[in-house]
């Protein structure tokens, strides 16, 4: 079971302490209560039991030294206060979903799954959707995700707070007979004093000293207690470094022989399924989870068939005079340009308007990069973190939202390729002009995607996604004219530059390039360098993906 040495932890800034020392040890099979006033760090201390975060000291399970939260899998569950799970499945769905994840029987599952529908008394409510169930279903449906990989332990945060008297004590005598039966230990963040006598064995803390270990008799007397819920009015008489060092003398001469050896070998992680199972069960539950988000689906099928048409309407009025120059050049056409101003300017005129409506495509499927992006992994991070402590691979999840993001990307940029060019009739290859655009929407996909993995909340992510895509036009140097060092100092990173370059140069053939070129001589790139660097970029997005996913904030 866990235990602590000196185990300190200090606030961000390095200059004080939010834990002081703790030496605590906790009660295998059983349930184990932690307690404090707020601030204390209750929560603290199990992130640091779990090596969440950094932490001074040794922590040990089974007397194994534990190093990183990996060796953790499958030993160890997570029920938070409020069930971690996707709202739009069912709770026989969340299960089901979970054990392909994370269990490598699959013998029996539905038998299995039921089983403990009916332990957790979710049994009749196996159909209901997630956003429809009651504080204390979903603490129940917390419990049933992480009994689904029959861990040796299981850490509750708060799963009693904010519920009714009834639910608490039902969830309360859940986890003993669940500690009794299937000799399970619990170690369980509480508020209510009043259900300490439920517990086997009591930790205190307060502000972030260890001051007391024991059970609820010894508690009793250790705070000349007659009452459990007059215990932080006991704790306010005194300095907590007087109560830490009270404890700490009185635990010397108590203490027993440890059973910890610093050659003992770490704990093993239990063994997950394959890499593509995981992948295959992720992509599954994501296109699932699209069909029953109909909110987000209609926005979705809004932005793809709505930007297009958009562009086309901005294109109607010049359709005639577009089609006069998507025929292919010859030579009077330049002399005659060069030797009639008037037809030069109108020419000109319609170039421009086409390179207009090309970099209009291009704005619009970064747009559309970005809502795909921007919240996809920040927005279910808890559900993700719970389940890699479970045994869900990094690379497997992070892989699976590449796929997902991409192929809604790439059906975007085909769409508008098709759309657009069937209506305006752009000259130029098709194939190399879907190439690029969809390039366009996939590399701005997976580059919001992965802000979406590194930044802590969906609001952060989805602000810097909505500046990225803002700067996109003016700093493209297409529209507004910027200092030449400061060009292509950026352009390297401008997305709808080498979009918008890699498109026009399919039109280099016809007379609608030779119009453009006529007032601009800047250099261009071909479109084999503009399709290359959009997939540098989409390369460079899978990798801040993936390392997002693997260093990101953490449970």
């Amino acid at each position: 079971m866990f235990q602590s040495t000196k185990l300190s932890v200090k606030t961000p800034d390095q200059e004080n302490y939010i834990l002081h020392d703790i030496n605590a040890s906790f009660v295998p099979r059983k349930l184990n209560a932690i307690v404090g006033p707020s601030g204390c760090g209750k929560t603290t201390l199990i992130q640091s039991l779990l090596k969440l975060i950094e932490a001074e000291g040794k922590v040990y399970y089974n007397a194994s030294s534990v190093e990183s939260p990996e060796q953790l899998s499958g030993h160890v569950g997570i029920v938070p206060q409020f069930s971690v799970a996707h709202s739009q499945l069912t709770i026989s769905e969340c299960l089901s979903f979970a054990s392909q994840l994370n269990t490598l029987a699959p013998t029996k599952k539905e038998e299995k799954i039921q089983a403990l529908l009916d332990q957790v008394g979710l049994f009749a409510h196996r159909s209901k959707l997630v956003q429809s169930l009651s504080g204390g279903q979903l603490r129940r449906l917390g419990l049933a995700l992480e009994l689904i990989n029959n861990p040796d332990c299981l850490i509750c945060d708060e799963v009693t707070s904010g519920l009714d008297p009834l639910s608490e004590d039902q969830i309360i005598s859940l986890l003993k007979k669940l500690s009794d039966q299937n000799h399970k230990t619990f170690l369980c963040i509480i508020h209510n004093l009043a259900k300490l006598s439920d517990f086997d064995h009591i930790t205190v803390l307060y502000e972030g000293y260890l001051i007391f270990q024991g059970d609820f008799a010894t508690l009793l007397r250790w705070f000349n207690l007659s009452d459990p819920q007059k215990l932080y009015h006991c704790l306010s008489q005194k300095k907590p470094t007087l109560w830490a060092n009270a404890w700490s003398q009185h635990s010397a001469m108590e203490a027993v022989p440890s059973t910890v050896k610093d050659d003992t070998p770490a704990n093993k992680p239990k063994p997950s399924p394959s890499f593509f199972k995981q992948l295959t069960v992720l992509l599954h539950r994501r296109f699932k989870l699209l069909l029953r988000d109909t909110g987000y689906l209609w926005l979705l099928l809004a932005l793809t068939f709505g930007f297009p048409t958009i562009v086309v309407i901005f294109a109607l009025k010049g359709l005639p005079q577009i089609q006069t120059l998507s025929i292919e050049r010859n030579g009077s056409f330049v002399e005659e340009m060069q030797n009639n101003l008037r037809y030069q300017i109108e020419a000109t005129e319609i170039a421009t308007q086409v390179t207009g409506i090309v970099m209009f495509q291009v704005i619009l499927l970064t747009l559309m990069g970005a809502n795909n992006g921007a919240r996809e992994i920040a927005e279910e991070r808890k559900i993700f973190e719970k389940e890699r402590l479970n045994g869900l691979r990094s690379s497997a999840y992070g892989l699976s939202k590449l796929i997902f993001v991409g192929t809604i990307a790439l059906f975007q940029g085909i769409w508008m390729t098709l759309f657009v060019k069937t209506v305006c009739q752009f000259p130029g290859s098709f194939l190399l002009q879907g190439i690029g655009l969809s390039l366009c929407c996939v590399s701005m996909s997976w580059i919001c995607l992965g802000l979406s993995a590194s930044l802590p909340s969906p609001e952060k992510a989805s602000l810097l996604s909505i500046y990225l895509v803002g700067f996109q036009l003016p700093l493209s140097g297409i529209v507004l004219s910027l200092p030449d060092s400061l060009v292509w100092t950026l352009r390297p990173f401008i997305n709808a530059y080498w979009s918008w370059a890699g498109y026009f140069l399919t039109m280099k053939e016809y007379k609608l390039y030779d119009a453009y070129r006529m007032n601009d001589q800047s250099w261009f790139p071909n479109v084999s360098t503009s399709l290359l660097v959009l997939i540098i970029q989409a390369l460079l997005g899978a990798v801040l993906v993936f390392w997002g996913c693997k260093k990101g904030p953490r449970y």
